[in-house]
Order: structure tokens, then sequence, then C-alpha cells
């Protein structure tokens, strides 16, 4: 990680790349030496971001856990959810969206080419014209959460009371909008300037307060009615701690905040260049969230069953997910800027291959221990063994397009390094009528479960469209090295998948699914088989993810 000032000379750009150990040399010497150092250094990386980044979703799950045990998958739970949704499609569209995806590399390359100075002053730029924006926003929606509600769950209109507290909950919380902006804006400088610790541990923090608040709630006993309203306070109260927990690093770089209004600033309409099709590309995916929530509505605890089924994907998608798409984006920033075609394919083959290593026995696992882990993790409280069966048969169908879900945080923003963001848009929308297509021909026949199929479905050709257009255009990906570790992988997922399943089955014959012992016994020791005979199975059959990960391991003991 680098704390000082990066020197941005042209030359200096040629002799060397930045991040790595010591001075790489851009000649042949100098990439054989890269590529044989690319994949400690990513391995080391990600490695760093996914511990902090496991943590946190380790508090999310639990976060969730407090909310199914203190408000359950009905009335109160479906009207957080949806009221919670709004902000978090704005959110999603912008601030975690096309705003990330645009400022990091913006940032990067304004950071190595111009210097820190520089790029400061354009993230001071971007927090007051985002502010501006954003408050605009925050007031539009609270005048139109009405309207907004009656759009996004009609269905809501079947029972008395619910869209009136919908439209409540919804005005408490749009706050929370501008909140996780600025968190992101400082999540993308701190990660463009290879500092991964503190972006990654912010969300935990998020996390903890909400969970607090939560404990406090439970011990309180409230009404729901309260319940829900104090757990909505405390989403926005999360807010406030996942931004300012990334000021002190950000102060301690030299970063002040400077308000500055100039629309003109070249970096700012860079960004807003590659903002404009990842907007459109996003607002596919929002669309495709809109349909299906419409019908969610229409079915009391779907909305709540199927938040709770994929917030349990969630774990992966951002212990793996996640975290190596922020490692690899500021690699193929850096690659990009030097002109390094050839080290961004070894970049992306490297991250495809750990992601599917990391996703393939989670993908398996989540469809044949779905209802377990769905008990162990969630039934308590309010939250019923009819729940557990329903937000199951969404973990199995959304568990499909998993390791669809986790390759398009690795490959979506090689395209936009590459300057070429109209292609992740064709394929959001490509992956949004698949998802609409499948709800409408199925949702008379699977209900709700029709909108995870159709989720994982139109995942999956979202990264097929990413990752064929990335071998046409630059190549390195589609070739052997990809497919035999990749089939070797799933080789060893389907080795895994009935040891975890007749675990699974002896346990709960033996011990029971009531009480809290025996969803720990039955919920956690199939887990614990299927992932010794995975990496059993995966050593044997030589795959190299294994054998540096074993590696890594002996090292450390």
């Amino acid at each position: 990680m680098r704390d000082g000032p990066i020197d941005s000379s042209q030359n200096k750009q040629k002799k060397s790349l930045p991040g790595l150990s010591g001075e790489v040399k851009e000649d042949a010497a100098g990439r054989e030496r890269l590529g044989a150092t690319r994949g400690r250094s990513l391995f080391r990386a990600a490695g760093l971001v996914s511990a902090f980044t496991l943590l946190s979703r380790i508090l999310g799950l639990a976060r969730e856990l407090a909310f199914a045990a203190l408000l359950g998958a009905g009335f109160h739970a479906d009207a957080f959810q949806v009221a919670f949704r709004i902000p978090n499609l704005v959110r999603d569209l912008f601030a975690e969206g096309a705003l990330s995806a645009a400022f990091v590399p913006t940032y990067a390359r304004v950071l190595h080419r111009e210097g820190r100075d520089a790029a400061h002053r354009l993230a001071s730029l971007l927090f007051t014209i985002v502010g501006v924006l954003l408050a605009l926003v925050v007031v539009l929606g609270i005048l139109l959460a009405g309207p907004l509600v009656a759009a996004l769950a009609p269905g809501f209109a079947e029972v008395p009371g619910k869209p009136e507290l919908t439209v409540f909950l919804t005005r408490v919380m749009l706050p929370f909008l501008p909140l996780v902006s600025f968190a992101a804006i400082a999540m993308g400088m701190l990660n463009a300037e290879e500092r991964y610790g503190p972006p990654a541990i912010a969300p935990a923090l998020f996390n903890v307060v909400t969970i607090l608040v939560g404990a406090l709630l439970w011990a309180a006993g409230l009404p729901l009615e309260l319940v829900v309203l104090g757990w909505s306070l405390g989403t926005l109260l999360g807010g406030v701690a996942q931004f300012l927990v990334q000021v002190p690093p950000l102060w301690r770089s030299g970063w002040r905040f400077r308000p500055a209004w100039s629309p003109r600033d070249p970096g700012l309409r860079a960004i807003g260049r590659l903002m404009a099709p990842a907007t459109v590309g996003l607002a596919a995916v929002q669309v495709n969230l809109f349909v299906s929530t419409i019908f969610a509505s229409h079915q009391p605890g779907a909305v709540s069953w199927l938040q709770f089924a994929f917030r349990l994907l969630y774990l992966p998608i951002g212990i793996f997910g996640v975290a190596l798409g922020t490692v690899a984006t500021a690699t193929l920033a850096r690659r990009a800027s030097a002109g390094d075609r050839e080290g961004m394919a070894r970049t992306l083959l490297e991250s495809l291959r750990l992601l599917a290593f990391l996703t393939l026995p989670a993908t398996v696992g989540l469809a044949v221990l779905g209802r377990p882990i769905v008990r162990l993790l969630y039934e308590r409280g309010r939250f019923t063994p009819s729940d557990t069966e329903a937000t199951a048969y969404a973990v199995a169908l959304y568990s499909i397009g998993l390791v669809a879900y986790t390759g398009v945080k690795v490959l979506a923003p090689a395209f936009y390094v590459l300057g070429s963001p109209r292609v992740p848009l064709a394929a959001s929308a490509l992956a949004v009528l698949t998802n609409v297509a499948v709800i409408l021909l199925l949702y008379d026949h699977l209900g709700y479960g029709a909108i995870a199929l159709g989720t994982s479905l139109g995942s999956l050709l979202n990264a097929l469209v990413l990752l064929v257009t990335f071998e046409r255009r630059v190549g390195g990906l589609l070739g052997r090295a990809l497919a035999s570790g990749v089939a070797r992988m799933a080789i060893a997922a389907l080795v895994m998948a009935p040891a975890a399943r007749v675990a699974a089955d002896a346990l709960e014959g033996r011990f029971g699914t009531q009480g809290l012992a025996a969803q720990l016994v039955t919920g956690l020791v199939p887990v614990l088989v299927g992932v010794a005979v995975y990496a059993a199975a995966a050593l044997a059959l030589r795959v190299p993810e294994a054998q540096r990960l074993t590696g890594a391991l002996r090292r450390r003991s």
C-alpha cells in the first residue's frame, strides 16, 4: 500500500508499474517477473479485502437474523423491505453503481498522472455536486413517496394499512441515500490509493450499529410499529457510521473537503461520460428489481423471503466477488494506464479462476444445504418454520446464478477501464429481458420462485456476454487455462454435494431440527464436511488455486 505521493511522470509510468514491490521494467524479463508475482500480489490483496468483507458479511447476516427475529416475514417486514428498497434503488443506480464504476478508474488515472492534489480536488468537486443533487432527490422522494410505493408494490393495497406504513418508512429512510453516496466516494478514493482496509471495514460498522439498535429494541419489548420505526432510524445511524469511519484515513492522506462547483472540470466530465451508459445499464437492473417487487408484493411474505434468501448469497458475493472486483479494478486501471492489455487479460483470468474456485462449492452448498442453513440463521422469534421452507426454496433458485453474480463484479469494471461502458449496458439489458421473460412465463407455476430463477438466468447471460466480448476485444481468457481449471473445480464441487447432503440428513435424523444446539449441529457440520471434501478433491485434481491456498496456510502456521 502507498501512503505517500505517487510520482506521476510519464517516464516513471513507462519504467514501472505502481502497486508491485520494487521496480518492474517493461521489458521481456520484467513481464516474466510480473507474471510470476501478479498471482501472489492479487491473492494477498484480495485476501485482505476478503477478510474484512467476511467480517462485514457475517455481521450482515447477524443483522438479518436480528431483523427476522424482531419482525419476521410478514406485514411490518414487507413494509420495511419495500421502504428501504426505494432509496436502495437510487443508491444502487448512482452511489454504489454507476458513480463508483465511473469514479474509481477516473480518480486512479488522475492520481497517477497528475498527482494526489489534483485527485483530491476532483473528489471534493464530486462531493459538492453529489451532495446538492441528492438533497434535491431526497426532497422529491419525500413529496412523491405515496406514488412511488403504489408503483413499486401495488399488491400492498390489498392489505389495509400496509401502503401507509411503507410510505412513512420510506420518508424516514430517504436521507440514507446521500449518506451512503458519500461513503461510496470515500471508498473509491481509498481503493484507488490501494488502501483496501478502511473501505472494506466500513460496511461492517454499518452492520454493528444496526445490530446494536436491534438489540436495544429487543430488550425494550416494544410493539411492532415502534420496532420497525426504530430499525429504520438505526439504518440511518449505520449510514452515518459507514461514511465517518473512512474520513480519518482520507484526512491522513492529505485530503480536505473544499466545496467546489465546476461542471466543466475534465475529470468530472470523464466521470459523466462513463456514468451515462453505466446509468442506463444499471437502470435496466433496477427495472428488473422493480418488476420483481411488483409481482412479489401480491404474495404476502414473498418480498421478505426473497430478501432473506438473497442475503445468504451476499456472503460469497461480498467475500469473493466484491473483494476480487475491488482489487482487480484498481489493478486493471493501472494496467490500462500503462497500455498493458496483456497484463489486463492475465489479471482478469486469475481473478475469474479464483472466483470460480471459491464460488462453485458455495453454489452447490447453498443448493443442497439451503434448508438447514436458513433454519440455523433465521428460525427464531417471529420467523417460523414455514418461513424457513419458503426462504430455502428461493435460496436454491438464486444459487444457480452465484458464479455469474460474482463474475460480473470482476468483468464489468474491466470494460469501464477500457472505456467501453456500453458493453456492460447491453449485457445488463439482456439480463433484465431474460429475467422479466422468465417471471412472465413461469410466475403462475413457480410463484415468487420465478423471480429468483429469472434473476439467476439473467445473471448467467450477463456474465457470458461480458466474457465473450472481452475475449473478442482483448483475448487471453477463453483458453485452456480457464476451461480446464473450472472443469476440475466443478468436478470437485460435484463430489462434495452428496457428502454434504448425506451428512445433513444423518444429523437431522439424529439430533432433530428444533433448538439452537440441534440447528448448530445440522447447519454447520454439513458445511464443514463439504468444505473438507471439496478441498481434498481439488488438491487431488491438482487445482492450482487449492495448492496455492494450502501453501499459504502452511507458511502462516
